[in-house]
This record gives structure tokens, C-alpha cells and sequence, in this order.
């Protein structure tokens, strides 16, 4: 069962937002209002949650949407497009859809978001089809209100991911529990219901534990644009291992603490 509650972070509250990013609110308020069957995930939906947990510091920008799509049977390509299409231009929004990848077995579907008079791409979006139902609350900022998911299972999704052997490809999701770490709690018994209810898994982290040089190779070409501080990856690390320890193997426990 999702659950709905209302969370509002108020126009005059401290907000930085840049141009593309209220555009992409804007597109993702526009899809909630039009009652497509569409959550919203991501970085998107990290930045209002750490706004609604008072996080102080502005965080890494993004030009992606993320989404999850929840249908009785499987949408088709144009289902899709016309679905984004009509809620756009309900809501006055003047952006062409264009799917550039199908989504499939363990693929999302991928859309580009297009300035219709310079053929500019604006931002993209991907979204996953069908998978397994997640708890939602409804957030509004400066107005603008979308469905998205818990901050449960926004950890669970992203420690799932760094334990794997994909972490030098995800490095933003290392970028983003480094953020999450100082302003929500890390349950275990809550971050093991999460991984039951949506079907995910955790690894060994063995790359993340054991591929720090490689690690710190990806952390050192991830671009922060707009001007945002971008932490030195020695503390980043640090502090995301130390909010993990209770899922790290007991030797990297026992090493952490001596």
C-alpha cells in the first residue's frame, strides 16, 4: 500500500534552485496533477528530502528525471509518450518527448526532454515499468507538487547499488549517502524490510570496500557543476562507511572501530 502525506517546503523557504532544475519540477508536477500512474525518484527527490530535513548545503545539481511507471499491463512505447505529451501541455508546458530506449528486462525507458523551437535537449528521464510497488508521499516545492518515494527506500536503493560491483559506475550514489548520512538515521530492521518489500538484495561491497583507488579515480572525474563544494573524497568515504557499518562485513567493523 503506498502512503500519501503532504510535505510542503514554501517558496520563501531557503531554496536554491537553478533554472533547469524548476523547469524539471515543474514537469514532474505537471505529470502528478495529470493522475498518470508515474512516482518520482532520484536526484530530484534527494534534494527535496534533504530541503525537508533542513539539510544546509547546497548538493550535487542533475539533468535527469527519475521515475517509476505502475500500470495493470505493460504500456506501450506510444502509451508513453502521448501520456508525458498530454500532461505537458495541459499544464502549458511546451516540451517535445522523444523515447530513445524502450524499456525491457532490468531496463528503463529512457526519454529526452526537447526545447521544440532550437531542438535543444533540456534534460532527460528514466523510468522503470512495473517494478515492484514502493511506498510514496506527496511533496510540494514552492507550489509545485509531485509523488515520490520514501527516504527508506531512496537508502535502500542506493546502498543496495554500492554493494555491488557497479559502485565505480554509481559513484553518485556514494555522492548521495554521503549527503543522507547527516541528516537520517541509518535503521537496520527499517533498511531490511525496504530490500524484502522491494525485491532488492545486498552484496558484499567488495568493490567499494576493496577498490578504493579505483573508487577514488571515479569519485575524482564525477563533474559537481553550478559551482557546488565538492567534498574531498577522503571524507566522503569515510563518513559513508562509517553510516554502513552495521551491513559491512565484521572484519571492516572490527577495523573501523580499533
Amino acid at each position: 500500500m503506498k502512503l500519501s502525506i503532504i510535505i510542503t517546503v514554501k517558496e520563501g523557504d531557503d531554496i536554491d534552485l537553478s533554472a533547469e532544475e524548476k523547469l524539471m519540477y515543474a514537469v514532474m508536477n505537471a505529470i502528478y496533477s495529470s493522475g498518470i500512474p508515474i512516482d518520482f525518484k532520484g536526484a530530484m527527490v534527494l534534494k527535496a528530502c534533504l530541503m525537508e530535513a533542513g539539510f544546509p548545503d547546497e548538493i550535487r545539481h542533475t539533468a535527469d528525471i527519475d521515475a517509476n511507471w505502475y500500470s495493470d499491463s505493460p504500456p506501450s512505447a506510444k502509451k508513453l509518450v502521448e501520456s508525458l505529451e498530454t500532461a505537458l501541455q495541459r499544464t502549458g508546458i511546451n516540451l517535445q518527448v522523444d523515447l530513445y530506449r524502450m524499456y525491457g528486462e532490468g531496463r528503463s525507458a529512457g526519454f529526452e526532454l526537447i526545447d521544440p523551437d532550437t531542438g535543444e535537449i533540456l534534460f532527460t528521464m528514466d523510468m522503470d515499468v512495473n517494478r515492484p510497488v514502493q511506498p510514496t508521499r506527496i511533496y510540494e516545492v514552492a507550489g509545485l507538487r509531485f509523488r515520490r518515494v520514501s527516504p527508506d527506500q531512496m537508502l535502500a536503493d542506493k546502498i543496495s547499488a554500492i554493494s555491488t560491483g557497479k559502485v565505480f559506475r554509481r559513484i553518485k550514489d556514494v555522492v548521495d549517502l554521503y549527503y543522507l548520512s547527516q541528516v537520517f538515521e541509518f535503521d537496520l530492521n527499517r533498511l531490511q524490510k525496504t530490500l524484502s518489500n522491494s525485491d532488492k538484495l545486498l552484496e558484499d561491497f567488495h568493490g567499494f570496500l576493496h577498490g578504493i583507488d579505483d573508487l577514488r579515480h571515479a569519485y575524482e572525474k564525477f563533474r559537481f557543476t553550478g559551482g557546488v563544494n565538492k567534498p574531498p573524497f577522503d571524507e566522503v568515504y569515510a563518513k559513508v562507511k562509517a553510516y554502513l557499518k552495521d551491513v559491512l562485513p565484521m572484519d571492516v567493523v572490527e577495523e573501523h572501530t580499533s
